[in-house]
């Protein structure tokens, strides 16, 4: 197939500037079709970014025979309905993360695209940013000898949202019971399985310790790679200050970055120390994107499918103590 045109379920804040005009910039790829449950949301988005079909059902937008594939763009409790649709049409999809709630749902949705060899990606993009890519490829190379442990600290302040009391679906804990952990430690410790290979076992603790909402807000954890790389993190959503801090204990050296800031990241071996600058891309999934492209031309495999994410998914289930 020369040209894949795709159709959005959910065009929210996500697909604003983040990912739906990296469809759009994608060679081989045209964004034909969006979906909102409210109608004219849907049919505002689709006039400002020039895309010729909006519906406020999903069906009629999965089902659509010119639709050849479905990103999924909607809250986590909603991607495994909209996903055995996709499916049952015989769509390619991708699913914003996290892929699903649960690993359960998460092990449904990767059997049924996989039964029915399907092409199943998951919106991991940071598994293809320049900026993570060479923190790869410092620890392929042995520039910090054999790694040893990595470290994580994630903490916020409550945001305006969590203070004024109004309901956001991040912190309902029957959408996401790890609330912002959900959100964001998905994306880390994926990061860490692509970076250090697939997680065998891994524990935790989830606790609430303010009564803002009714999901968790801080979540401590321990696990280990099939590497033999050890790792911990914390997440703390009830703090005085924003911090975002990864630490790669190797050998015969310390790789410092961050995952979400947009930050330089550091090499130190014995006493030297180098800063390294990557800037993101614009729009920030685009390299995801292209890389779903490649995938589907048969020119190289995608980082991020169904597979990895199911895998992800069950780490974060331990890590929350499920």
């Amino acid at each position: 197939m020369s040209t894949y045109r795709w159709g959005i379920i959910g065009c929210g804040d996500v697909t604003e500037k983040k990912s739906g005009p990296a469809y759009q910039q994608t060679q081989n790829f045209y964004l034909h079709a969006v979906m909102r449950r409210d109608f004219a949301k849907a049919k505002d988005y689709a006039l400002r970014h020039n895309v010729p079909n909006y519906y406020d059902d999903a069906d009629a937008l999965i089902n659509n025979p010119e639709i050849d594939a479905v990103y999924i763009a909607t809250p986590p409790d909603s991607h495994e309905y909209y996903a055995l649709k996709a499916a049952e049409a015989g769509k390619i999809c991708c699913i914003e993360k996290p892929m699903a709630p649960s690993y359960e749902a998460c092990k449904r949705i990767e059997q049924v695209f996989e039964q029915k060899n399907i092409p199943l990606f998951v919106a991991y993009y940071r598994r293809s940013l320049p900026r993570f890519l060479k923190v790869k490829s410092i620890i392929d190379s042995g520039e910090i000898g054999k790694v040893r442990h990595v470290n994580y600290l994630y903490t916020r302040t409550p945001s305006p949202v969590d203070l004024s009391g109004k309901y956001n679906w991040r912190t309902d804990k029957n959408i996401a019971f790890g609330g912002y952990f959900d959100d964001l430690a998905s994306h880390t410790i994926d990061l860490f399985a692509f970076l250090f290979g697939t997680i065998t076992d891994a524990n935790g603790y989830a606790t609430k310790q303010q009564d803002l909402y009714t999901a968790m807000d801080a979540v401590v954890g321990n696990w280990k790679h099939e590497s033999g790389v050890t790792g911990t993190g914390s997440w703390n959503f009830a703090t005085h200050k924003l911090q975002d801090r990864v630490e790669v204990i190797g050998e015969k050296g310390i790789i410092r970055f961050a995952i979400f800031n947009e930050e330089s990241l550091f090499v130190e071996r014995e006493n030297e120390t180098e800063e390294i600058w990557i800037e993101n891309p614009n729009p920030i999934q685009l390299q995801h994107v292209q890389n779903i492209e490649k995938h589907l031309s048969n020119i190289e495999t995608h980082p991020s499918t169904g597979k990895t994410a199911t895998q992800t998914s069950w780490v974060l289930d331990k890590l929350l103590g499920k």
